[in-house]
């Protein structure tokens, strides 16, 4: 029986994770080429409400998902024009960003609130899934989960093998100097946060549709906010990030394994758990700043222009 219970408890975890994992992958890749996107938050909520439209509509799962993505990418080309052609700040753009996704999410999923939809599926893996406890949690999951996994391998390859990766991070560090090497910079981060915000619309929509199916306002409950302080507690590693993501997913079901232990803990305060360790997190990073700054792209959230 304590075996069935850990096997649940890594799956969920692995489930709650999952867009934790998302959208601080692509938060990561953006922050690598020197840019300091603070919309995750809006771009999840509007992947959110988007593919769920799409699918109550449409009843197709990977259309919803597209036109997630989609609109992450558009919404985070508006940031991208705000932030580094008009070399405004951005913070302020972010914050911008994360303030009209929530309140353009609210109107449009107004009336699709109560509404349900099919869940996506979990695609077991043919003699793996019932290996004892680990299983379920590795071998049964969605295609989303799946998916992640593969793109934190392949961002791994990418910036260690690539020289595509290279050049992201060259930007990152310094792009005055990338540029005079001939790096295309302002494509190059147009693209990193374009892929950003491709991830926060799915890492939204996988709430709508996959982790609890149906649409709520405000239903990312400050995920975004998380990956964000997620990104800085992994030192900008990728490995840290899917450590971070599956470590947040873990305190953010808590409650149910209070429940399952037979825990007498108040299921509200178990709950507050993620952002706790969310401020805890930033409090440890605050009085180490000089270790921070070492990992930290030395060009993150500055503007720049040709010619600068």
């Amino acid at each position: 029986m304590e075996l069935d219970v850990i096997t649940n408890i890594l799956y969920a975890t692995i489930r709650t994770g999952t867009p934790l994992l998302l959208v601080a992958l692509g938060e990561m890749v953006c922050e690598k080429s020197g840019t300091l996107n603070l919309g995750q938050e809006g771009m999840m909520l509007l992947g959110a409400v988007a593919g769920f439209i799409t699918m109550y509509q449409c009843d197709n799962l990977f259309i919803g998902f597209t036109v997630a993505a989609l609109v992450g990418v558009m919404a985070s080309l508006i940031f991208a024009f705000v932030a580094l052609n008009l070399n405004a700040s951005q913070v302020a753009a972010g914050l911008a960003l994360t303030i009209f996704g929530t309140g353009l999410s609210a109107f449009l999923g107004a009336d699709y609130e109560g509404k349900t939809i099919n869940a996506l599926p979990t695609l077991a893996i043919a003699g793996f899934e019932h290996i004892p406890v680990l299983g379920k949690a590795l071998f049964s999951q969605d295609a989303i989960v799946y998916l992640s996994w593969g793109l934190v391998l392949g961002a791994y390859l990418f910036f260690k093998y690539h020289r595509a990766g290279l050049a992201v991070r060259a930007i990152g560090e310094n792009p005055s100097v990338g540029n005079n090497l001939g790096l295309p910079v302002m494509r190059t981060r147009y693209l990193a946060v374009m892929f950003g915000g491709a991830l926060a619309g799915i890492a939204g929509a996988y709430l709508s549709l996959a982790y609890t199916p149906l649409w709520t306002q405000n239903m990312t409950a400050g995920r975004g906010w998380i990956a964000l302080a997620l990104v800085v507690f992994a030192s900008w590693r990728i490995e840290r990030v899917m450590l971070g993501a599956y470590l947040f997913g873990f305190a953010s079901i808590m409650h149910l394994v209070a429940q399952a232990f037979g825990w007498a803990v108040e299921s509200n305060l178990l709950a507050m758990l993620p952002y706790g360790a969310t401020l805890i997190v930033l409090i440890m990073l605050s009085k180490n700043k000089q270790k921070l700054k070492m990992y930290e792209p030395m060009w993150l959230g500055k503007p720049w222009h040709k010619g600068h």
